[in-house]
């Protein structure tokens, strides 16, 4: 297959430039230390920027495993009502921590979130005081890096807030790649202001476009930058903070009016190999095909595999029956308040077909795997899928893996050149209907929605029905049929409340980005994360046992204890620079 030309591709020779044999566990380097020699010339402030932006996807981080860091966040959105760990019950008993909100300082999977996010924090800090260094940038080319670098740092510290009430902001102020100790700053303030003053100074510098595939542009800037007024959009009692909602605004119209970008005709093109960096895409994480030489692959979804051939492993981030429901319609739309009342059921016909006849949106079938319906087209799912049945259930994920053609190698690691999709135009578009709403524009929430809904609608992207041949592997697509009774609609009937309007706006989200990493974060930013999914832990514990007596604390549970190994090693002068949460 022919490679994107893609920074991340470029990031092997230097990561073992940088890190070599250094085991952080072994040191009293603090988190946020970057702990090497800078490349004190224009080509290695380069190579250092190609460093950071590894760190993206917690790229050379050593002494971690990949998943524990990957930017789709797949172990933690464990944490929602869209997904399961998966596999079976002693496989990684970390992840089934998280799932059962049972969230611990010393879990390894947070540490090495925090390790990973901190140490892309110190790589962007060492690019910004090396540009500032030396001698033989031009002008243009140092605001040009110092742009990108801000740009990464704001997007580490924002997952870091995602991820933690209280983290500390490391700038380039305090860094000092000499002092061991210049990075111990305390986390007792809100950083949100700082982090979207990184975006602010990187939409100043940042081109409209890029000309290598892979670097943030502008208007990534600007989606990245009213992202992080989304966040704070909401109180955590719920309501809204409509300030912040309204400087969001004008960045998402922006986007949506001037901005290069349209919808792609066809929903699945978001999740394939063959038509990444579309014109729905704003930032993509680039990945390449595995082979010997270059392994710019996307190793933290490699356990998120089905356990079967061709993939071998690992069976982890299974699909709940809560969200595989929400996908039920009735006259082609949502059930926002009882699509959890009936399941689809994953029970299949003499001829391996499904059982369901029942209505649903034909995104149910490019977002999950379920008994009877073609599965990237490498052939028909069933539920020798997954690795325990009587565990996590029948239904398997399916966005991050790649189809046919872009599959890499087979074993555990399952490498990909299937990018991640970290920013596209239809998140933009459902930011600004949750703002229409919220300031009273039901109607012009509802346009946004439709617009959404309406690609959905094309039959041309729907799933088609397939017929299973004598061999497990051998189907035959049936031409001019579509795998399932899909029926979807625009919302018709004009918005008159706001409340409902809310509902519907939520409700799809969850079905648009679903098992894209982003639901736990949706549900904790609206303020809606206890009721929700409590309410889950009730329904689903009837499928899986194992949920039964779980629960979600309010006021706690909405974030991570900050990692005690992080705590200890953050001594000044005999007193920690960083404090727990108080909720732990």
């Amino acid at each position: 297959m022919k490679k994107n030309k893609s920074i991340l591709t470029m990031f092997i020779a230097l990561v073992i430039l940088i890190t070599g044999c250094n085991d952080e566990f072994l040191t009293r380097e603090p988190e946020g230390q970057f702990g090497q020699p800078s490349l004190q010339t224009p080509e290695g402030v380069r190579s250092l920027l190609i460093g950071a932006y590894a760190m993206i996807d917690g790229s050379g981080l050593d002494g971690t495993a990949d998943w524990n860091v990957t930017v789709e966040n797949w172990a933690f959105n464990l944490a929602s009502d869209d997904a399961l760990k998966g596999t079976d019950a002693g496989d990684q008993p970390e992840q089934s921590f998280i799932e059962a909100y049972d969230f611990q300082a010393f879990n390894g999977h947070i540490n090495n979130r925090w390790r990973s996010l901190f140490k892309g924090v110190a790589r962007t800090n060492d690019v910004i005081t090396s540009a500032n260094a030396i001698e033989g940038l031009g002008d243009a080319e140092k605001a040009q890096i110092i742009a990108e670098a801000r740009f990464l740092r704001g997007i580490f510290h924002m997952e870091a807030r995602k991820m933690w009430r209280m983290p500390p902001y490391i700038g380039d102020d305090v860094f000092d790649i000499n002092d061991v100790n210049s990075t111990l700053v305390p986390n007792d303030r809100e950083i949100w202001p700082l982090i979207e003053a990184d975006f602010e100074a990187a939409i100043a510098v940042l081109p409209d476009t890029q000309s290598d595939v892979g670097r943030p542009t502008s208007w990534a800037a600007k989606a990245f930058l009213a992202k992080s007024k989304m966040y704070q959009g909401w109180n955590e009692d719920g309501s809204a903070n409509t300030a912040k909602l309204q400087e969001a605004k004008p960045l998402l119209e922006d986007i949506l009016n001037n901005g290069p970008f349209s919808l792609v005709a066809d929903f699945e093109d978001n999740f394939l190999v063959a038509t990444r960096n579309n014109s729905e895409s704003i930032f993509e994480i680039q990945y390449a095909v595995s082979s010997a030489a270059d392994q710019a692959s996307s190793r933290g979804m490699g356990l998120a595999h089905p356990y079967t051939d061709p993939w071998g492993c690992c069976g982890f981030y299974q699909v709940s029956q809560n969200l595989v429901n929400a996908y039920q319609t009735e006259d082609g739309l949502p059930l926002l308040d009882t699509f959890d009342a009936n399941d689809v059921s994953p029970d299949t016909n003499a001829d391996g077909t499904s059982v369901v006849t029942t209505t649903l949106d034909p995104r149910l079938d490019h977002t999950v795997g379920r008994p009877g319906i073609l599965y990237k087209g490498f052939k028909i799912y069933q539920t020798d899928f997954v690795r325990d049945l009587s565990y996590a259930g029948p239904f398997f994920s399916k966005k991050h893996v790649a189809e046919p053609e872009g599959f890499g190698i087979g074993g555990w690691g399952n490498l990909t050149a299937n990018n991640y999709r970290y920013m596209r135009l239809g998140m933009v578009i459902l930011w600004l209907a949750e703002v229409e709403v919220e300031i009273g524009s039901l109607e012009r929430a509802r346009e946004l929605v439709n617009l959404i809904r309406e690609r959905a609608s094309n039959p041309d992207s729907w799933v088609p029905r397939t017929i299973q041949g004598s061999d497990r592997n051998d189907f035959t697509v049936v031409d001019g049929e579509a795998a399932a009774n899909y029926e979807i609609s625009q919302y018709s009937t004009p918005w008159t409340d706001q409340a409902t309007a809310r509902k519907a706006v939520r409700f799809e989200t969850r079905l648009e980005f679903a098992m894209e990493g982003h639901r736990f974060w949706d549900l904790v930013r609206w303020g809606i994360a206890a009721e929700t999914l409590n309410a889950y832990i009730a329904s689903e514990s009837q499928h899986r046992q194992y949920m039964a007596g779980k629960s979600f604390t309010k006021g706690k549970h909405e974030y991570f204890p900050i990692p005690t190994q992080a705590i200890d090693r953050s001594f000044k002068e005999g007193v920690p620079t960083l404090t727990q949460d108080p909720a732990y």
